[in-house]
């Protein structure tokens, strides 16, 4: 599949209904689209089974709750509507992507209680998220904007509005060759990147950012239950900017950076080491098996 998201062959699930790709719409003074009332769900389908597919569901319920709406299709019927999508649109491997949010109804100020919540899962085919990164490592630009506060945003919410600085971060990195950027948060610790979560490896340990202001990614939990299995020692905290440099490995976790190498953070380098490449094809067999 090719071209523009919005011009497409295929079948989107909408509100309980298979309708045309092309007829998916929402109308323009949609809540959601004025106010960021919207919480959404990436996942991946490997050989037609999607993976961790019942927590993304239950994830997506939770994002909802944590910005005061409520999902009208309980998880059973999520997880039903997007296998009737693969099987509509033909696809085995594929990305999954559900979203809710509140739709155009009486309420058009801040406040918006009274509008529907509507709910949509499409899917399409989609390779690795930072192209050959996976072999070379993934090169990465430091962001001038920060992760907010928990007291400042829902921050274990899937949410659209927080992916906003998310966006400018990856443009910003974009426009200097990079393929993602690294996000400090509001304290000036290590966060993540745009999308995903962040692993260090020094003297055979692991190091990663603990996650008390930023979402806690499946990914990353499928990745820490891995090293566990290992007997891999990791260091689950707050990592001061500075000590980039100490560090002699490093990689990417989240649904569509599956686990991707990284080469280099802004003037730090980094090997694509034994550990990264260990976890890297683990975690490729593990999703399909």
């Amino acid at each position: 599949m090719a071209g523009a998201y919005d011009d497409r062959d295929g079948m989107i699930w909408m509100d309980g209904t298979l309708v045309p790709w092309r007829d998916a719409n929402v109308h323009i003074l949609t809540h959601a689209l004025h106010y960021a009332s919207s919480v959404f769900e990436g996942e991946r389908a490997y050989g037609g089974k999607i993976f961790l597919s019942r927590e993304h569901s239950e994830r997506l319920h939770t994002s909802a709750n944590l910005i005061d709406f409520e999902i009208p299709w309980s998880v059973d019927q999520i997880e039903a509507a997007k296998q009737e999508v693969l099987k509509a649109n033909g696809l085995t491997d594929a990305y999954v992507r559900a979203v809710a949010w509140r739709g155009a109804g009486p309420d058009m100020g801040v406040a918006s209680a009274r509008n529907p919540v509507r709910l949509a899962i499409a899917a399409w085919e989609w390779g690795s998220y930072y192209g050959d990164a996976k072999t070379r490592g993934a090169k990465l630009d430091i962001a001038k904007w920060k992760r907010p506060s928990p007291e400042t945003a829902p921050s274990q919410a899937k949410a659209a509005g927080l992916y906003m600085i998310c966006t400018m971060s990856k443009h910003a990195a974009e426009a200097k060759g990079c393929g993602d950027a690294l996000m400090f948060d509001y304290r000036g610790y290590v966060a993540e990147a745009t999308g995903a979560n962040m692993f260090f490896v020094k003297d055979g340990e692991v190091h990663t950012p603990t996650p008390d202001c930023f979402l806690n990614g499946l990914t990353r939990q499928t990745v820490l239950r891995m090293l566990g299995e290992r007997q891999v020692k990791v260091h689950e905290r707050h990592i001061m900017p500075e000590e980039l440099e100490s560090f002699e490995q490093c990689w990417l976790t989240g649904t569509a950076a599956e686990v991707t190498p990284v080469g280099q953070i802004g003037d730090y380098n980094f090997e694509v080491g034994a550990l990264t490449r260990d976890i890297s094809d683990s975690y490729e067999k593990l999703v399909r098996s």
